[in-house]
């Protein structure tokens, strides 16, 4: 807990102190730059309780009880259903605040969650006995926390900086109608991609409590079934992208041309997410194993190569190329990592 809480600080107050300098990046008009310069000003305020949160969470699934962070981030989720028009739009006794007003229903939902997840872990019969949450870093316990931390940490990092670069690329051949479709196509690709992770953790820390005993035959088993649900939720949700992009855009945006080139991205993006799921699946087995290295050097390469990939063919195709690279790297992602599990499988 320690650990997330200073590394939280510092992101937190590096964006608090240099938000245009982030904003920047993305060449958007002054009055945009400054509201989106507004917005993450008082989102990293949260930045130190999201990790919190993660880390508590991490905790939890750990010890076999997933279903606590899922309550817990589903109440979060509702309280910013909740605020959200209440502070964007202002409804008595609440002002109109616009976009701060969203971030402020973020930062106030996170907040929600974080004292649920304290007053849970604070009672007599706690997870973990209510352990200390502060306390000085032991060196042996932070190391082995770090080997295998860090990897996963900077495949992420590495991920959001590829993703926005593939944002500056996406407003180059594809203007605002191009920010549109990734920005609102990400969220809802985020659905199947943040069930996909939901169902890796939890494969990782059942393998890890399997391999330690063990028992492999269980961890490769679950590992089995993890991968049919996964396969089943692909071929749905690669039918809805491909077939009904257009219908499921236009349900979050009602202009014509915006919900048209959103249905292009989520049709492109459709073909990929069987791979996709795959790829996170099979990252949650190496991570179970303690070998957190292999999914981070294939995430890493294959997604510096969209930067490139995308420039090529969106001076081509347009912005449909960049979408193109997208999905042409997830497919390879997938299917390299996958048979990188089996062949280690196969020497072991």
């Amino acid at each position: 807990t320690t650990i997330p809480l200073v590394l939280g600080l510092i992101f937190g107050l590096v964006f608090f102190l240099f938000p245009h300098s982030y904003v920047s990046f993305y060449n958007l008009e002054s009055g945009i730059s400054a509201e989106a310069a507004g917005y993450l000003r008082i989102i990293s305020l949260g930045i130190p309780i999201i990790f919190l949160i993660l880390n508590f969470s991490g905790i939890y699934i750990g010890s076999g009880r997933s279903d606590i962070p899922f309550y817990f981030n589903a109440a979060g989720l509702l309280c910013n259903i909740i605020l959200d028009p209440l502070l964007i739009f202002g409804m008595d006794p609440f002002p109109e605040m616009g976009v701060r007003g969203a971030s402020l229903a973020t930062l106030l939902s996170q907040g929600v969650v974080l004292i649920l997840f304290i007053r849970h872990l604070r009672r007599k019969n706690g997870l973990l006995g209510r352990f200390r949450f502060l306390i000085r870093p032991h060196r042996k316990y932070t190391l082995n926390i770090l080997k295998l931390g860090l990897p996963v940490a900077a495949m992420n990092v590495y991920f959001a900086f590829i993703n926005m670069n593939l944002a500056r690329t996406a407003s180059v051949y594809g203007g605002y109608l191009g920010i549109t479709s990734q920005s609102i196509g990400g969220q809802i690709e985020g659905i199947t991609w943040n069930t996909s992770n939901g169902f890796s953790t939890a494969l990782g820390s059942f393998v890890a409590q399997n391999y330690a005993a063990s028992k492999m035959q269980r961890a490769n088993r679950a590992f089995r079934y993890t991968l049919l649900m996964m396969g089943a939720l692909g071929v749905v949700v690669t039918v809805a992208f491909v077939w009904l992009g257009e219908e499921i855009f236009s349900l979050f945006v009602q202009e014509r041309e915006a919900y048209l080139a959103g249905g292009d991205y989520l049709m492109i993006l459709g073909f990929s997410q069987l791979f996709m799921m795959l790829e996170i699946t099979t990252q949650g087995m190496f991570n179970g194993l303690g070998k957190t290295t292999p999914p981070a050097i294939i995430s890493i390469f294959f997604n510096t190569l969209r930067i490139p990939l995308a420039i090529f063919l969106g001076a081509r195709i347009g912005v449909s190329g960049v979408w193109w690279a997208i999905t042409i790297t997830s497919l390879f992602k997938g299917s390299i990592l996958f048979i990188w599990y089996l062949t280690l499988r196969r020497k072991n």
